[in-house]
């Protein structure tokens, strides 16, 4: 599998990152107003890795398809020429769309990158809690199978979320979700500490790879008076 990312990484030059996708990338809600993954990479990456000239922009939104990438392509991702974007999308394309669709929408997709010369990082979504909705998770394996053959067959650099997390007890995998498709703050932690390690650039002595993720995401509730 390719690793451009890390050699970018690695690269003298400021560098714009862009975060593109769905509503697991825009983050909103469900961290409980704690940060979501590009956020994270943003502290990591410009404050603990040093390069305080790199910017990191998310211009995700919630519900969005592999078509809206494209519609609003211009605007949410060119204009900020980007050097390299992270794409996470497919979650609400598999209840929506056709495989084939979907495989043809990454291939324009990533011919808009290329041609404003931005490198694309694809990720899989995490898997859903299934047995809650049966038909998203049913159909968002076979659309992670589908990112899976895509990037093999373009070279594209690719973070399997979706494999990382089922190495996961189903415990564990809980402990990150807010609902049955959305991860939690703690959820989002996992996602940016494996970005970290995919770019080697997973430095245990920093604060934010230094958390763990585990069971204190959920919100504290009010003492009732006894």
């Amino acid at each position: 599998m390719p690793k451009h990312m890390r050699i970018l990484l690695k690269s003298p030059e400021p560098l714009r990152w862009l975060f593109y996708g769905d509503s697991i990338t825009h983050g909103a809600c469900h961290t409980f107003g704690k940060r979501d993954f590009s956020e994270l990479f943003r502290e990591h990456i410009v404050w603990e890795s040093g390069r305080k000239n790199d910017l990191v922009l998310n211009s995700a939104y919630s519900g969005f398809t592999c078509r809206d990438l494209l519609q609003d392509f211009e605007f949410r991702a060119a204009a900020f020429r980007p050097h390299a974007a992270f794409v996470m999308i497919g979650s609400n394309d598999c209840v929506k769309y056709p495989q084939e669709e979907f495989d043809g929408n990454l291939k324009q997709l990533l011919k808009l990158f290329q041609e404003i010369g931005c490198r694309v990082i694809l990720q899989t979504p995490p898997p859903i809690v299934t047995p809650l909705d049966p038909r998203r998770g049913e159909n968002l394996a076979m659309f992670r199978d589908i990112l899976l053959r895509f990037a093999a067959r373009e070279k594209l650099d690719l973070i399997d979320h979706w494999d990382l997390w089922n190495r996961l007890s189903q415990q564990d995998r809980y402990y990150l979700m807010s609902d049955p498709i959305h991860p939690n703050s703690e959820g989002h932690l996992k996602i940016a500490q494996d970005i970290f390690r995919f770019l080697n650039d997973f430095a245990p002595d920093t604060p934010v790879c230094r958390m763990q993720p585990g069971p204190r995401i959920f919100p504290e509730r009010p003492q009732k008076d006894v």
